[in-house]
């Protein structure tokens, strides 16, 4: 038995309108809705028609969207500045929304994070060696995206506590 899948094409307005429920559930980037309209069959002229149309009426917002991002992968997925910047501009998000966005990180809280996942990392790692402990540690918080010479320092205060 096989199947195939029927692709639909949408008219503007039926994409208008299934796209503006899809906004309203959850911030989107241009890239994200741009791509969506495209899934829908769309000119390459109606997308950008609807894009426009989308922005006048407030259903997508670009500094909008890297705030709320910014905000959810600090707060939730505890990604550090670098991360959440790289996945930014992979939804192609301006450098200026970025700046703005990542200077809505406090930096006390920042910090209190960083002291956080380094301190779960070194209670999960077996290893008794301190300079195994040590750059494990850094190379996993700065694949979590977090900047090398903050981590650096903050390890080196708790180590130097045990």
């Amino acid at each position: 038995m096989e199947y195939k899948t029927v692709k639909i094409k949408h008219t503007p307005e039926q994409a208008l309108f299934k796209i503006k429920n899809w906004c309203a559930y959850q911030e989107r980037s241009q890239n994200e809705v741009r791509q969506k309209l495209y899934e829908y069959h769309l000119e390459p002229e109606d997308a950008e028609q609807i894009i426009a149309t989308l922005i006048s009426e407030n259903f997508l917002n670009e500094e909008r969207f890297a705030l709320t991002f910014t905000s959810g992968k600090f707060r939730i997925k505890q990604w550090g500045r670098n991360k959440i910047k790289v996945e930014l501009r992979k939804h192609k998000v301006s450098d200026y929304s970025i700046n703005k966005a990542l200077k809505s990180i406090d930096g006390d809280e920042y910090e209190k994070t960083i002291i956080k996942v380094i301190e779960k990392k070194l209670r999960l790692t077996r290893s008794t060696d301190r300079r195994k402990q040590f750059y494990g540690t850094l190379t996993y918080l700065a694949s979590r995206g977090f900047e090398s010479d903050l981590v650096t320092e903050q390890l080196n205060k708790l180590l130097e506590k045990d």
